[in-house]
């Protein structure tokens, strides 16, 4: 007569197999997990508070106005070299450049400049001493409107090419030069400015999704790059 095995031991005798089959080093981990983790949490829904969005104008402002200046410095650098300033002058309009103007698209934003001693009189404008100040750090941002944000800071003559249009005539800028601005500008007020003189200030007007989109870009998670083993 066969004995029978207690109803314990025939439990282990039938989990043994999968308690063999769960051995340590036959498991496998996930290798990307904290990449996984970064992107659970970009994912998760934020509230954005009405400091935020007054933060991401001034980054959005910042990021807009420095692509100007870059992309105008650029083409003009490249203008002037081809035919002087006559080649040159009817590039001076930063806020239509193709990447200036892409980007402006993507924060739904209207950038323009303004001056108390503007080239083109539809840009005239009565500045204080503040909106003039040149400080780097000088920002005024506001909240007009529950769906609008606006944004200046002054604008700085802070490149040597700038002089041969904005510069003294006669001394940066020739005669013959300045008689093409003045064809073109009959009303010109824009020369006489010295290197690193605020000229005017950039202004723009942001529109609110445009600026929520751009402050959760600007704050999600970015994992660091892992430095390879060998």
């Amino acid at each position: 007569m066969r004995r029978l095995l207690p109803p314990r031991a025939l439990l282990l005798l039938l989990l043994l197999p999968l308690l063999t089959a769960c051995n340590s080093d036959q498991v496998e981990h996930l290798s990307n997990t904290k990449e996984l983790a970064v992107e659970a949490a970009n994912w998760e829904v934020k509230r954005i508070m009405p400091a935020d969005l007054l933060r991401a104008t001034a980054w959005a402002g910042d990021s807009l106005t420095r692509t100007a200046e870059r992309e105008l410095r650029q083409v003009m650098a490249q203008k002037l070299a081809e035919g002087g300033v006559a080649a040159a002058l009817p590039f001076c309009h930063p806020e239509q450049l193709p990447r200036t103007d892409s980007l402006a698209r993507v924060l739904k934003a209207t950038l323009s400049r303004a001056s108390n001693r503007p080239r083109n009189p539809s840009n005239q404008a009565t500045l204080s001493a503040y909106a003039l100040n040149p400080a780097d750090t000088t920002r005024l941002v506001a909240r007009p409107s529950q769906e609008v944000f606006t944004y200046q800071r002054p604008l700085v003559l802070s490149d040597q090419l700038c002089l041969r249009c904005h510069g003294v005539v006669g001394q940066d800028i020739a005669a013959a030069d300045y008689a093409l601005i003045k064809q073109k500008y009959p009303r010109d007020q824009a020369t006489g400015y010295q290197l690193g003189q605020p000229m005017g200030v950039w202004r723009a007007r942001l529109e609110r999704n445009g600026i929520a989109e751009f402050w959760t870009m600007k704050t999600r998670k970015v994992m660091k790059k892992r430095k390879p083993l060998f």
